[in-house]
């Protein structure tokens, strides 16, 4: 598992306003993705919403979309089940390219909550629900906190 060696990123998030925003495939998961950033976020003390969109290939021009309104930073969510086609690689590169693209182009953080997958088994092994091993959507939350503040501070 890759959650050796994680650090803690726990962070004051008061006074940020923050966009968690997520795909609607592998509704399990995705809540679990959500309810995670969510408790991430209300500990840290930002304000929040979220949103829901199609499906991960949506996250960046929805990021880009909250930016732009005046978040402070978005958390983007999303499931990506590998399947028999090349569909698979095509919807990952494309939320992950665009979503980096979105953080560049306005200088503001994206936590990156999307999992790319073999199989279910793994998303639900990293949802954050009952008997998971990681909670990537926390993760992804602490993510944007920590980069959002440090901004401020530069």
């Amino acid at each position: 598992m890759s959650s050796n060696g994680i650090p803690s990123l726990q962070v004051d998030g008061t006074g940020l306003n923050v966009t968690v925003i997520a795909g609607s495939w592998h509704e399990e998961i995705s809540n679990g993705l959500i309810a995670g950033a969510e408790k991430a976020l209300a500990e840290s003390g930002a304000t929040f919403t979220t949103v829901r969109v199609a499906g991960s290939f949506e996250l960046p021009v929805a990021a880009g979309a909250a930016l732009e309104a005046g978040a402070d930073a978005v958390v983007a969510l999303g499931v990506i089940i590998r399947g028999g086609t090349p569909h698979f690689e095509f919807v990952s590169d494309a939320a992950t390219s665009g979503l980096t693209q979105v953080s560049v182009l306005t200088g503001k953080p994206v936590g990156f909550g999307v999992l790319t997958l073999d199989d279910e088994a793994q998303g639900i092994d990293r949802a954050g629900l009952p008997g998971s091993r990681e909670d990537k959507g926390r993760e992804a939350a602490e993510a944007a906190l920590h980069t959002a503040v440090l901004l401020r501070s530069l």
